[in-house]
C-alpha cells in the first residue's frame, strides 16, 4: 500500500500508529535573535535569557531556536526596545523601567519607588490586572511582553562617603537605574543612567559618587567594593523589579499556537529560576563582602521618609499629566494597598520574628 492510500484509508490515528508522520505536521525551523541589555559576565540576570532560550529549544525539539546576544553585540543596552519595535530583532530581554523616557508607564511594568515586592509583582502580573494593562500599553510600541525574571528587593548601592542624613544626599551624583532617579532628584541627588558594564570605571574615577546595581552577588562580580567602601540598604526604588521579554508583535503573531505556548512556558521558567539564583547566591556574597571590609549601612530615616513623600507626590503629578500612567497606576496602587495589608499580618510578621532568632 502506498503512502497516499494509507493516509486516506487508515485516518490519522492509523497513520500515527503505523509510525508514518503525515507531511502536514512538519513545521519549518524558526530562528530568532534576542538582544539583551546585560553583559554575559552577569550570569544571573543575563542568564535568564539563556534559560529561556534553552527551554524554547528543548520544548520545540530543536525546531525553534533563539540566539541570545549580550549588550552591545547587536544593539546598545538601552537600544533594545527600539530594535524590537522596528523589527530589526525579534525580541529582547531588559528592565522596562530603563525606557521611562519614552513614557513613565514603562516603569510600572518593572519597579517604581515604594512599589511591590517580587511576590506581589508576580501576583499582579499573573493573577491581577498587571499583564492585561501592560500588554495594552506595550501594544502601542508594537510589542508583547512576557515575564522575564525578578531580582527580589535590591540593595541601595555603593557610596564613596558615608550618608548620615538627608543633607548628605544633596548634589550627590548617583548611578541609579530607571525611574528611581526621578525621586532621587527630588530629594537633592543627581541621577546618572549608566549601563552595568560602565559603572565600575565611573565610580573608580569619581565621575559619580555612588552607584546601585542589584545586590551582593552581582555587585561583588563587578568589583564595586574595591572603589566604594559603604554599602547601603534597602533599594527603596526597586522592591521587586521585574524584567521582561519583549517580542515584536508581528513576529509573535506569526507563530503557531504551539510555539506561542512554548514562549509562555519558557518565560515562566526563566522568571522563577532567575530569582531563585539570586536568593541562593546573595547571602554568601554578602558575607564575603562584609568579611573583606565592606561597611554595611541602612539609609537614614529622614532620607527614607523624604523619598517616600517625594515619590507619592510624583505619582500624583503623573496622574494629571499621563493618561497611560493614570490608568495603570490606579489598579497598581489599589493592589499594593491590599497586598501590604495582607503581608502585614503574615509574611512581614513571620519574617521579622525569624530574622530576630539565632539559628
Amino acid at each position: 500500500m502506498d503512502r497516499r492510500s494509507l493516509i486516506k484509508n487508515a485516518g490519522i490515528a492509523g497513520v500515527l500508529a503505523a509510525g508514518v508522520a503525515p507531511a502536514v505536521h512538519a513545521q519549518a525551523a524558526i530562528r530568532w535573535r534576542l538582544s539583551s541589555s546585560f553583559p554575559k559576565a552577569l550570569d544571573t540576570i543575563y542568564g535568564a535569557a539563556v534559560t529561556f532560550s534553552n527551554a524554547v529549544k528543548a520544548m520545540s525539539g530543536g525546531k525553534f531556536e533563539i540566539s541570545v546576544h549580550a549588550a552591545a553585540e547587536i544593539t546598545p543596552p538601552f537600544g533594545v526596545v527600539d530594535a524590537v519595535q522596528q523589527g530589526s530583532v525579534e525580541m529582547c530581554h531588559t528592565a522596562p523601567y530603563y525606557f521611562f523616557g519614552k513614557n513613565e508607564a514603562f516603569a510600572l511594568g518593572c519597579a517604581i519607588p515604594f512599589g511591590l515586592n517580587s511576590r506581589q509583582m508576580s501576583a499582579w502580573m499573573y493573577e491581577g490586572n498587571g499583564m492585561k494593562l501592560m500588554r495594552e500599553f506595550y501594544a502601542k510600541y508594537n510589542m508583547i511582553n512576557f515575564v522575564g525574571g525578578n531580582t527580589g528587593a535590591q540593595m541601595g548601592g555603593w557610596y564613596r562617603k558615608e550618608i548620615k542624613s538627608l543633607a548628605d544626599v544633596k548634589g550627590l551624583k548617583v548611578r541609579i537605574g530607571g525611574f528611581g532617579g526621578k525621586v532621587l532628584e527630588r530629594i537633592g541627588g543627581v541621577p546618572q543612567n549608566i549601563p552595568g558594564g560602565e559603572i565600575y570605571t565611573a565610580l573608580e574615577k569619581g565621575t559619580i559618587d555612588a552607584a546601585e546595581w542589584v545586590g551582593p552577588y552581582d555587585d561583588q562580580k563587578l568589583g564595586f567594593n574595591k572603589v566604594a567602601p559603604f554599602y547601603y540598604y534597602p533599594g527603596w526604588w526597586e522592591g521587586g523589579p521585574e524584567l521582561d521579554f519583549f517580542i515584536n508583535d508581528k513576529a509573535f503573531n506569526a507563530l503557531s499556537a504551539e510555539n506561542k505556548a512554548i514562549i509562555e512556558a519558557a518565560s515562566a521558567l526563566a522568571h522563577n529560576v532567575m530569582q531563585a539564583r539570586y536568593d541562593v547566591l546573595n547571602p554568601g556574597a554578602l558575607k564575603q563582602l562584609v568579611g573583606a571590609g565592606t561597611k554595611l549601612r541602612p539609609f537614614p530615616a529622614d532620607m527614607m521618609n523624604a523619598a517616600f513623600k517625594a515619590a507619592m507626590g510624583l505619582y500624583d503629578e503623573l496622574n494629571t499629566k499621563n493618561e497611560d500612567w493614570k490608568k495603570i497606576y490606579a489598579d497598581f496602587s489599589k493592589f499594593r494597598a491590599d497586598q501590604n495589608l495582607w503581608f502585614r499580618f503574615t509574611e512581614a510578621t513571620f519574617d521579622r520574628f525569624m530574622q530576630a532568632q539565632k539559628l
